[in-house]
């Protein structure tokens, strides 16, 4: 596989069917997955979403393999499928069994059946349940539109109507992660810290358990200061010449190290980390104090 180009990958990986009585999304990201494993990250989707009969399946899938034969000389097919609906999978299933030429995916029955099993409950038997739009579906909406717009620390008069107050030095991971938390529900605000500037007054009236400083080594932090330098215009690189300094660095980190014991926040480092690893921290330590949040993060 590794000697082949990526066009020659990508003709080998066959078009791939889904079938879903839903709009098939589930189906979709793991046969994205599958095919990316053989270095194909755009693979040939067809998607017959919506199904309503068991019928309908099975003339889709005897016409595309008519189709494969005729144009490809090869009537074999590959389907990934979820379908909840027992009236149209299970004689589906009977009818796979007995079509050598089609490789067929199950993909959500199996983990269907095992929550079942371990939780005791049976399913609902409803397509599109995922996307069903409640209340947490809103909240996330919400909690999106407030981090956006207390970004970088915009709006700083709003800062105690946030759930988590991120601060930090510049490229300490304070979008990525406030990003990654409103998508948990949560509404983020960030702050930046930098010693010539004043912090916002408002951050010493924000409650300290929602109130978390993000640190980083001062090596980390001038390696990735500087490969964002080499990213900017020149008139920029000449503006910030001192923001990859290395003695700047060190004094920008002191102060922000200060300000974070003033605060009495809970200080948390983000150096090779991955965004989810460290949020995962924050939200534990979030948790415990607001215990009665933890229904909205899933």
């Amino acid at each position: 596989m590794h000697n082949r180009t990526p066009d020659e990958r990508a003709a080998r990986v066959p078009t791939i069917h889904i079938v879903s009585d839903s709009i098939g999304e589930t189906a979709q990201v793991v046969a994205r997955a599958a095919a990316a494993q053989f270095g194909v990250t755009n693979p040939r989707l067809e998607i017959f979403s919506k199904v309503r009969s068991f019928e309908e399946v099975r003339d889709y899938l005897l016409a595309h393999a008519r189709h494969h034969e005729d144009v490809l000389g090869d009537d074999r097919m590959l389907v990934m499928y979820t379908l909840v609906n027992a009236e149209i999978r299970e004689p589906l299933v009977a009818f796979i069994a007995e079509a050598p030429n089609i490789v067929a995916v199950d993909v959500l029955t199996a983990a269907v059946d095992a929550v079942s099993q371990m939780s005791g409950m049976d399913p609902i038997g409803k397509p599109g349940m995922l996307r069903v739009v409640d209340r947490n579906y809103f909240k996330r909406i919400g909690a999106l539109e407030f981090t956006i717009a207390h970004d970088d620390g915009r709006a700083p008069e709003d800062l105690t109507k946030a759930d988590i107050v991120l601060l930090g030095v510049s490229r300490s991971s304070k979008t990525p992660l406030s990003i990654y938390l409103a998508q948990q529900g949560l509404k983020v605000a960030n702050v930046p810290l930098d010693p010539s500037t004043e912090p916002p007054a408002q951050l010493f009236e924000v409650d300290r358990t929602r109130l978390f400083g993000l640190m980083i080594t001062p090596e980390v932090l001038l390696d990735i200061r500087k490969k964002r330098i080499k990213k900017a215009a020149g008139k920029m690189q000449m503006i910030a010449k001192d923001y990859a300094d290395p003695e700047y660095i060190y004094r920008d980190l002191e102060a922000s190290r200060a300000l974070m014991r003033r605060l009495g926040c809970i200080v948390v480092h983000t150096e090779g980390r991955a965004v989810e690893e460290t949020a995962q921290e924050i939200l534990r330590y979030y948790e415990r104090s607001h215990p009665s949040t933890t229904d909205i993060l899933e």
